[in-house]
């Protein structure tokens, strides 16, 4: 039994990996009052991105900051229609969903099948000795190792740190942030270009950690289930943790029944994390219980906030 968990349990904690990098990046932006869908798109270019660095320079880690730099790109360009022009973030987030996805297939095509240099799994010092727990999460690569401590600097930034409150400020009222002296503007900004950043470093993990070789349709909805996680997780960091693992272990469950030949549909296995969202947003509104979303989210700044 334990031979077919523990390899299980450490597929889950890789296969969650991007989704948890995409999550955190996501719940970075809405913090700060802005929504974006466009996620997928972001992932998508971002793996291209990483793939073609790394692939032409030889160096994984140019590739990897590379991707966060392309995810970067575009949470600009949401945040100049969204933050600067006023325009609708639903239809922009949608529109860098589209224009992603269809410029990664158009770039992407020479590149299908081959190789790049990437990030390999070794052997965590001390840790992976551990009994169980280090063979499932202290036997991957250097990424893996690094978004273990993404979501405490998450946590601590939101939190212990006076940007970060500014930053979540501007998400929950911009009007009172700006009476205060703060710059709404400058803030979304940021959030929105953070939150690209560690969306195109999830997209990045896809193509240089995850496969190692480049094919379209990597990113394979990742970005759509990180913005479900966001509202699964009440935008709290700990949670996105469990809801990425949760998305990985289904996404390892059901490959792993594919290779035993079995007969069920993986996408009924595929839309569990959706349907578990759903349950959990009907069950915080049955109790009661307030959602914890930033209560400017979707909502532009007007020139005089």
């Amino acid at each position: 039994m334990w031979d077919f968990l523990i390899p299980l349990f450490a597929a889950t904690v890789q296969s969650g990996t991007p989704v948890l990098y995409a999550t955190l990046g996501e719940m970075m932006t809405e913090k700060g009052g802005v929504l974006n869908l466009g996620v997928e798109g972001m992932m998508s270019i971002a793996a291209l991105a990483a793939f073609w660095t790394s692939f032409t320079t030889g160096s994984p880690w140019l590739g990897f900051m590379a991707g966060g730099i392309a995810g970067m790109v575009f949470g600009g360009l949401h945040a100049f229609v969204c933050v600067t022009c006023l325009g609708n973030q639903v239809v922009s987030g949608l529109a860098l969903t589209i224009f992603g996805v269809g410029l990664t297939h158009f770039l992407g095509v020479p590149y299908v099948g081959l190789a790049a240099p990437g990030f390999n799994p070794f052997d965590f010092p001390v840790l992976s000795q551990i009994p169980v727990l280090g063979e499932i999460f202290f036997k991957h690569d250097m990424l893996v190792y690094f978004s273990f401590v993404l979501p405490v600097l998450f946590w601590f930034f939101f939190r212990r740190t006076s940007f970060g409150l500014h930053v979540a400020a501007t998400g929950e009222m911009p009007a009172a942030a700006a009476a205060a002296g703060l710059k709404p503007v400058v803030l979304r900004y940021f959030a929105v270009l953070a939150g690209g950043f560690m969306i195109g470093l999830g997209g990045a993990y896809l193509s240089l950690a995850y496969t190692h070789l480049w094919t379209n349709g990597l990113s394979g909805g990742r970005g759509w289930i990180a913005v479900a996680l966001v509202i699964f997780a009440f935008w709290r960091p700990g949670r996105a943790v469990a809801g990425a693992y949760l998305f990985g272990g289904v996404m390892a469950f059901q490959l792993r029944l594919q290779a035993v030949g079995t007969n069920l549909p993986s996408s009924l296995l595929l839309m569990l994390p959706y349907l578990l969202t759903i349950l959990v947003l009907i069950l915080s509104a049955w109790r009661g219980r307030r959602i914890d979303a930033p209560a400017a989210l979707g909502t532009n700044i007007e020139p005089e906030g």
